[in-house]
């Protein structure tokens, strides 16, 4: 049965246009979940490897380059902190297939990480802080370039 789901999965992701809106939509309801639970589940461990991908990301950014993989694996290791192996799979398959599309659209306008690195840092301290709420608005906050374009797709 697994060959066929799989075969399903990427059906389901070869999506229109349209249907990009709603992959963002659902990255966005997995993350902003994802990130609440995070700030309650968290442990010493999460918020050390959080803050590696963050360390990451920023050196990528500093050098001027794009940091694409190092922004994903941020995300990716605060699913982790969830504690929800589903909640990081979900989010396995679906980022992917944004960001290629992303990267294609090159939506990421220049001065957009500087921006992007503040927000990981607000997402990441409410993290540690174990502010579930606020955790979860940090989150919405810095995917609503990402969800504006896609609310544009859908309403094409």
């Amino acid at each position: 049965g697994t060959i066929a789901l799989e075969g399903l999965i990427s059906d389901v992701l070869k999506i229109e246009d349209t249907d990009f809106g709603s992959l963002v939509e659902t990255r966005v309801l997995l993350e902003t979940e994802a990130t609440k639970l995070a700030a309650s589940r968290r442990t010493k461990a999460n918020i050390i490897e959080i803050e590696k991908a963050l360390l990451a990301f920023e050196a990528k950014v500093q050098q001027g380059l794009r940091a694409v993989e190092e922004d994903f694996m941020f995300h990716l290791t605060i699913a982790e902190a969830s504690q929800n192996a589903v909640l990081k799979s979900l989010m396995l398959i679906i980022t992917p297939d944004i960001i290629h599309q992303f990267n294609k659209l090159d939506i990421c306008k220049d001065g957009r990480d500087g921006q992007a690195s503040v927000e990981h840092h607000m997402i990441l301290k409410n993290i540690i802080d174990q502010k579930p709420e606020e955790a979860a608005e940090a989150m919405k906050i810095h995917l609503k370039d990402v969800f504006d374009y896609s609310q544009q797709l859908k309403n094409k």
